[in-house]
């Protein structure tokens, strides 16, 4: 696997062309700020699983700009309210801007980076990282698609 290819996946799996035929663009797009803010049963809202997923993608950055990571799993539901069109539609461009941003730092690496250490060695390699990010946004894609033809259902 190279640089390249796992950029891409990460852009398919938020802009489109995964072989799932299903990304976070398109699951979003349609959905209004109170609808992603309903709660169903006892799961979590598109809101909060749309935050989800950026809060690790958005700890994620600052390593390939030559930062720290600086990402609690206690933080990463700690979704702030949303009580509008635009809070709901700053946090869907915020979450996809952050995505590409993320593809164009990882396609820029040189190739040998996949088998080093990412920030630590217990967190395993780059490559394992970056495939557990794509990995983790198809899991709670899935949900924000279940979540949301339930909803859809119930109008």
């Amino acid at each position: 696997m190279h640089t390249k290819q796992l950029a891409k996946h990460l852009r398919d799996v938020f802009y489109s062309g995964n072989w799932t035929v299903s990304n976070l663009k398109d699951q979003l797009e349609d959905v209004s700020w109170k609808d992603a803010t309903t709660q169903v049963y006892d799961l979590n809202t598109i809101a909060i699983l749309t935050f989800h997923i950026n809060y690790f993608v958005a700890a994620v950055i600052p390593v390939y700009e030559g930062g720290t990571l600086d990402a609690h799993d206690k933080f990463s539901f700690d979704c702030p309210a949303i009580n509008s069109k635009e809070e709901w539609d700053k946090l869907k461009t915020e979450a996809l801007q952050n995505a590409e941003k993320l593809s164009d730092l990882i396609e820029q690496q040189n190739d040998d980076i996949l088998s080093q250490d990412f920030v630590l060695e217990k967190y395993g390699s780059y490559y394992r990282n970056i495939l557990g990010l794509i990995e983790h946004t198809h899991y709670h894609l899935g949900q924000i698609a279940i979540v949301k033809k339930i909803i859809q259902q119930k109008k």
